[in-house]
């Protein structure tokens, strides 16, 4: 009987060898996580890519949607997922909620993670036919850009009868932080009743851990002159679609933001600029896109070597499959204005 087990025995643990050096596995609050190395980075599916550069440990660290970590030494190999946001389950959010558009900010010594959370099993409005359920953009914090990252003070940052979607930080001429996000098109009406989703800012308290005070409307989607759509009686109007905002300063001091809306079927990403250098606006969009069709979503970010990079995603069709996939464009912010470069590859 032992010699007959022994080959099987052999056999397992040869498996269990080479699987331990192909994949190794991270252990999380929801369980066992494939961890893969070296992948390229047009061979990873996510939405929304958002990169950090951490000098502490010279690492790149790229989230996004799904609360999933990847990191990489050079832009070009990733290793990943891990699992790093752990959510409250008595709070607003439940057990499991939905997790997107996830960003890494280093701020005053700390790291912090913006994502929008969604748990659709609370239902806060109905327009137009669509059920909403209770999404909103959150903060979580951590010691280390690795994570994990936990909940601070406050369980709500935004009001609870809102979607809103796609914080991002930014800390203003005041020297005080704001979170910027987007008010959604699936509620946000103009004075004439119509969908148009908006861009807001609401002041943080200085250790970003809760919101204070009402939030200020900076623009609708409506002020772009590029993003267009047909409304349900087949005219030409606005696109009612804010998504993905990005603050950022030119060499100048000039204050921009990058967002994304829709061009008809594509999804496509511009800028606007501050006239007045603060977030208070007013805000002056540039009359063309600056991504080409179907890329963005993006962000800024600064490589090791002193290279602007902007971060973003396509999407492509697999076998009726829809795939999002990062991508690099490099960027110069020497002037006055935001320019892209084209696409980096690593």
């Amino acid at each position: 009987m032992k010699i007959k087990l022994q080959p099987i025995l052999l056999l397992v643990l040869s498996l269990a060898f080479a699987s331990c050096n192909s994949t190794k596995k991270e252990e999380t609050a929801k369980g066992q996580i494939p961890v893969k190395t070296d992948i390229p980075l047009d061979s990873i599916q996510l939405s929304d890519p958002c990169i950090l550069a951490a000098k502490s440990t010279e690492t790149y660290y790229m989230t996004g949607t799904g609360g999933l970590l990847w990191k990489s030494k050079d832009l070009a190999k990733w290793t990943g997922p891990f699992h790093v946001a752990k959510t409250d389950e008595q709070s607003w959010m439940g057990k499991d909620p939905m997790i997107w558009a996830a960003e890494l900010h280093q701020y005053k010594g700390k790291y912090y993670y913006f994502a929008t959370f969604t748990n659709e099993e609370i239902k806060i409005d109905t327009v137009k036919g669509n059920i909403i359920p209770r999404r909103a953009s959150h903060v979580l914090v951590s010691d280390k850009a690795e994570g994990p990252y936990v909940p601070m003070e406050d369980p709500t940052y935004l009001p609870a009868n809102k979607p809103t979607l796609d914080g991002t930080l930014w800390a203003d001429k005041d020297g005080k932080p704001y979170m910027v996000y987007c008010y959604e098109w699936l509620q946000s009406m103009d004075s004439e009743g119509k969908l148009d989703g908006t861009m807001e800012k609401i002041e943080l308290k200085p250790d970003l851990s809760g919101s204070v005070g009402e939030a200020r409307l900076m623009f609708r989607a409506s002020a772009s002159p590029w993003s267009k759509e047909l409304d349900e009686d087949g005219k030409l109007r606005a696109s009612k679609v804010t998504d993905g905002p990005w603050l950022f300063e030119t060499v100048t001091g000039r204050l921009g933001m990058i967002w994304t809306s829709w061009a008809f079927e594509n999804y496509t990403q511009g800028v606007a600029y501050s006239e007045s250098g603060t977030l208070d606006g007013p805000w002056i969009q540039e009359k063309e896109p600056i991504t080409p069709p179907n890329f963005g979503h993006g962000m800024l970010f600064q490589t090791f070597d002193g290279k602007w990079m902007m971060s973003v995603h396509s999407h492509r069709d697999e076998n009726g499959r829809y795939i999002r996939v990062p991508h690099l464009f490099e960027v110069d912010l020497s002037g006055d204005k935001l320019v892209v470069l084209g696409p980096y590859l690593p």
